[in-house]
């Protein structure tokens, strides 16, 4: 039988860390016949490349739900209400798991005031068991799958712990010496910072992503389908290809497709980025999605179905959002040694204190033994260590926060310091996305002034992005315009106005020469501002040339200083854009980017960010719009501009709010100083587990003092965290002061 190669996409939840992209990806790669597993903890999904002959999707599905996570189809995106119950239902769990530490924690005070009464070690046992077996048995669950396979993971230890709490609480019924209490109370403990662990981590995700949704929307449910001579309103999935399909002014284009008849102006911004219409005529191609302005157009459909331009920009979503490259945390990264080091402690508690003491004295000590493996594992749980980084970044968040930044993300903080690449979208990103009036060349007999009342006067019906910039430019500087007695719209020409006794015509210059109008006059200063990238547009006043208007996309005020800050900080800006290459290279010069990527394709952007990252690089993408989404949430960090629109807000890491490309160097700023603090986090914490869990194989170390210890690190952690001026005092900083 041949070979047939399949993905299979899929939704995960309950991931928490990259312990738990871990322990799937070796699940699932044990299995005979997969090739490839890619699985994504910022957006909890998996794409698994297999031999469908040798291994079917459901056996896959199998496999993760045994894991004890949740798995289904990418395209049905949760409502917000289900994501919300979700967080209440993890918020119930917590606060009922609280409430039964809360309990505890109360018995443990009155014991060490000397109030102890016979029953406290009755409710504590209950309360343990209830917590570990009741509000934690998920936990339970995962941890017990991991372990049939052999994985080790954060789930595996908490149990260990956890059972060995539960462990030295029974013995203490039966042999003197065991902190009864103490042991119960350990279980209850460590099982309800796991759960809130969770929690946390819930709610940090509570937004699954809406992009592929939002996509879906730019697709009208209907189309306008020309039949037997007659126009009759069909479903999109009923549209076959070679139909031809008419859109009125104003409609969004349904399907790809070419013009058949017509001749209308259409915004393809969300294939391009770029804001200025494309004049379309017969023979041209339409994209589904895109909004059809001026004219009426009549196409024949080209593409329907999963080949259709929108659907390709779903695909590549899901799949960039799959291929990402996963980031190992640092604390996951200590764990995953810290783990198999905690139970080997275990191990050597137990042949100490055995075959240990028989050689020494003849006498095995098994009471010490059970005593001092459960301190390793009590003291072992990594409480201080798994707030480390949580810590860290809240503080970092706050901080990002008041400078207008939202980092969705723990993997952004981290990342951020291993950035070489920065690429950034265009129009939006480095430009403000409208366009502007950049010069007016008047000719002879004329000032710039009138070229611009006459002109502002006949744009001033249009609806046209051009025309509009014209109109505002007259605005802006005081022209009092005229009114318009007639106007006249030519698709993809220009407009013919009258004013009074005036005949007003804008368009192209090659047209209106066509037209018999002399356009020759400052030719070379007309050249040299299309040179520049600039959109340049002719004026004529009863068929005599009376000006040029240069009109462009301008710079945000902050993105030249912006493009300094990264290259200070070793930064490679790269600019890539749908636009043309002249365009491109022409607002590259101004702001001082060397490289530049032009006329690339949404899809195509992706696979450009997809490339750095083989070389070795971690690349950051800004940008702003529908065709920036796949490279967005490709990138190891995407940051949107959050004026930008929705499906490029939903696909980042990182959001801009306002226009401002400058935020995206504070962000770095902010996510290096917070991993420092994070490492200063994990050295403090390190200090405590590190040195607690050799002292507790002598098996000196009570219980009350491993918990001591904990409450000690933990403390150590959030007055680093919060203490000070966390993140005062970068280079970056420094560096922009002293420029």
């Amino acid at each position: 039988m041949t070979n047939t190669n399949e993905k299979f996409h899929t939704k995960i939840g309950g991931m928490s860390c990259s312990f738990c992209t871990g322990s799937i990806q070796k699940a699932i790669l044990k299995m005979d016949g997969v090739q490839s597993v890619n699985v994504s903890l910022s957006h909890e999904e998996a794409l698994i490349q297999y031999e469908s002959n040798k291994v079917k999707s459901d056996q896959l599905i199998k496999t993760i739900k045994s894991l004890g996570y949740t798995v289904r189809d990418p395209e049905k995106l949760k409502t917000f209400e289900e994501e919300a119950a979700e967080v209440r239902k993890e918020k119930n769990r917590l606060f009922l798991s609280a409430g039964f530490a809360a309990t505890t924690f109360g018995l443990m005070v009155a014991m060490w005031f000397d109030v102890m009464f016979p029953w406290f070690k009755w409710v504590a046992m209950t309360l343990a068991l209830v917590t570990v077996f009741g509000t934690g048995w998920y936990i339970l669950k995962m941890a017990f799958a991991s372990l049939r396979r052999g994985i080790l993971n954060q789930h595996v230890l908490l149990e260990f712990g956890a059972f060995g709490g539960l462990l030295g609480g029974f013995l203490g019924f039966f042999l003197p010496g065991f902190p009864i209490l103490d042991f119960f109370a350990v279980a209850t403990f460590i099982t309800t910072y796991h759960i809130l662990s969770g929690y946390v981590s819930k709610l940090v995700r509570t937004r699954s992503s809406q992009a592929v949704r939002k996509l879906m929307d730019l697709q009208p449910d209907t189309a306008r389908v020309i039949r037997n001579g007659e126009e009759v309103e069909a479903a999109i999935d009923e549209v076959q290809i070679a139909e031809h399909v008419r859109v009125r002014p104003g409609d969004r284009v349904p399907l790809d497709g070419k013009v058949f008849k017509g001749e209308s102006s259409v915004d393809e911004s969300l294939v391009t980025g770029e804001s200025i219409p494309v004049e379309k005529g017969i023979g041209a191609e339409v994209i589904g999605g895109s909004i059809n302005q001026s004219g009426t157009l009549v196409f024949e459909v080209t593409k329907i179905g999963s080949e259709s331009f929108l659907q390709q920009i779903v695909r590549h979503v899901e799949e960039a959002r799959a291929l990402k490259p996963n980031i190992i945390q640092l604390l996951d990264l200590v764990l995953k040694y810290y783990v198999p080091g905690v139970l080997g402690f275990a191990g050597l508690a137990i042949l100490t204190w055995t075959f240990g003491a028989w050689l020494m004295n003849g006498d095995l000590n098994g009471s010490r033994s059970i005593f001092a493996t459960l301190a390793v594992l009590v003291m072992g749980y990594p409480c201080a260590l798994g707030m480390a980084g949580p810590l860290a970044m809240i503080r970092g968040g706050g901080l990002a926060a008041e400078q207008g930044i939202l980092m969705r993300s723990g993997e952004a903080f981290e990342i951020f310091k291993d950035i070489k690449k920065v690429v950034l979208d265009k129009t939006g990103t480095i430009t403000k996305g409208e366009p502007e009036v950049v010069h007016v060349l008047a000719l002879s007999g004329y000032n710039q002034n009138e070229v611009l009342q006459w002109a502002g006067s006949a744009e001033s019906v249009s609806e046209h992005p051009l025309a509009q910039a014209i109109v505002n430019q007259a605005l802006d500087e005081n022209i009092e315009l005229e009114d318009v007695e007639k106007f006249e719209s030519i698709t993809g020409h220009g407009i013919v106005a009258k004013i009074g006794e005036d005949m007003i015509r804008i368009g192209s210059p090659r047209y209106l020469e066509e037209q018999g109008i002399d356009f020759s006059e400052k030719q070379k200063e007309k050249e040299d501002l299309e040179l520049q990238g600039r959109t340049v547009v002719g004026v004529a006043r009863n068929d005599k040339a009376i000006g040029f208007i240069a009109i462009a996309d301008t710079l945000k005020e902050d993105a030249k200083e912006a493009i300094t800050r990264m290259k200070e900080a070793g930064l490679e800006p790269i600019m890539i854009t749908g636009d043309n290459v002249r365009t491109a290279r022409a607002v590259a010069k101004q702001v001082g980017i060397d490289r530049v990527m032009a006329q690339v394709l949404p899809n195509d952007k992706a696979e450009n960010v997809r490339k750095l990252q083989q070389e070795g690089y971690k690349v950051a993408m800004v940008g702003d719009g529908i065709n920036d989404a796949p490279a967005l949430m490709q990138a190891d960090i995407g940051i949107a501009i959050g004026a930008g629109t929705d499906i490029a807000i939903e696909s980042s890491d990182v959001i801009l709010t306002g226009n401002r490309l400058g935020g995206m160097m504070d962000a770095y700023r902010i996510g290096k100083v917070s991993y420092r603090k994070t490492v200063q986090n994990l050295i403090l914490a390190f200090t405590f587990n590190g040195v607690g869990v050799p002292l507790a194989v002598t098996g000196w170390v009570h219980p009350v003092w491993a918990m001591i210890a904990m409450v000690l690190s933990v403390t150590t952690v959030l007055v680093n965290s919060f203490g000070g001026k966390v993140l005062s005092g970068s280079k970056d900083t420094k560096t922009k002061k002293a420029s």
